[in-house]
Order: structure tokens, then C-alpha cells, then sequence
């Protein structure tokens, strides 16, 4: 039987992630609390309490390349449930930018696809435009019939709009993105 090498904690990661994300993670005693209230810890391959402890171990290649960081919704719950005030949900947007910036291919690559095709319709529209959205993620993912049947309920009950509604900044809100775009 073979013996695993043990873990040597990298102190130099966790620096990293507190600086980049502006949250003491050593701060983290594994309450739990935070993975006992996320709603989609059922697909996460590390619980929220994992991933924090993982980046006090060091352990940069196993999260950057791992699918909780791309699965989370940031819905916040973990960071209104953790007793030591750290946002976990920013810890998780940092982990998911520090994967990026490394060229890491994201373990969940529809979500990247998701993101896009909503921030896209933003930028068209001025607002998040369902429809459109939809369509744009189903042509990045190909995934034309998935989820179709939700979808005609949704729009025969009037939750999905045929055309996009009117902003009135609509300018002013694609100039948002160029900016971020050059800069």
C-alpha cells in the first residue's frame, strides 16, 4: 500500500488569495456553516469550507482547476453565514479570476458560456434581454434542445419576453463596457 506525500502548507497562496480578494481567509475555523447552507454544494466537487482550507494549505493547482469555484452562484449565503464575516463568494469570484489569468481551462466551461451570453445581452440591450440570452448560450453551447420544454412553459406563462424591453441608458451602459474593454 502506498503512502501519500503529506501536505506542506504554502503560506505564499494565501497571501496571494487575501490580497487579491480583500478577505482574511486564515480567519476560517471549518464551522462548516458556510457549506451547510449552499444550495448547490450537491455539484461541487470541494465544499466552500474545503476550498477555504485548501487555500490556507496552499493547494493553488487543485482549486484553480477544480468545478465548485465555476458551479458557484454567489448567491451569498455562505458569506451571510459565516461567523467571521469573510465574503466566500468573493473569495470564489477571486479564485475564479486567478484561473483565468493563469489560462486555466475552467472545469465547468458552459458557465463561462453563461456568463458571456448574459453580460452580451447587457451590453445589446442595456438589460438582460432572456430571450436573446438564451439563444446565445444555446448557440456557444449547442445544447439546442436542452431544457426546451422549461422554456416554452416559461414563455407561454409570460416570464420570457419576445423582444427587448427599451432603457432609456442603453448608451450609456455599452460605454460601460467599452471602457472596461480598453482599460
Amino acid at each position: 500500500m502506498a503512502v501519500s506525500a503529506a501536505i506542506q502548507p504554502d503560506s505564499a497562496f494565501l497571501a496571494i488569495m487575501q490580497s487579491h480578494s480583500g478577505e482574511k481567509v486564515s480567519r476560517c475555523y471549518q464551522c462548516r456553516k458556510c457549506t451547510n447552507g449552499c444550495p448547490l454544494a450537491f455539484a461541487m466537487d470541494f465544499m466552500p469550507n474545503q476550498v477555504m482550507r485548501m487555500i490556507e494549505l496552499g493547494l493553488r493547482d487543485e482549486l484553480l482547476g477544480c468545478k465548485t469555484i465555476w458551479v458557484c452562484a454567489s448567491c451569498q449565503t455562505c458569506t451571510t453565514r459565516c461567523p467571521n464575516q469573510i465574503d466566500i463568494a468573493h473569495v470564489m469570484d477571486a479564485l475564479r479570476q486567478l484561473s483565468q489569468e493563469a489560462g486555466i481551462p475552467p472545469a465547468e466551461p458552459n458557465v463561462v458560456k453563461f456568463h458571456q451570453a448574459v453580460l452580451d445581452s447587457i451590453r445589446r440591450h442595456g438589460r438582460l434581454f432572456e430571450l436573446g440570452m438564451v439563444a446565445g448560450y444555446k448557440l456557444a453551447t449547442r445544447q439546442w434542445t436542452a431544457d426546451a420544454r422549461l422554456g416554452w412553459e416559461m414563455f407561454t406563462k409570460g416570464k420570457l419576453e419576445f423582444f427587448p424591453g427599451s432603457v432609456r441608458a442603453k448608451g450609456e451602459v455599452r460605454a460601460l463596457f467599452d471602457k472596461k474593454r480598453k482599460g
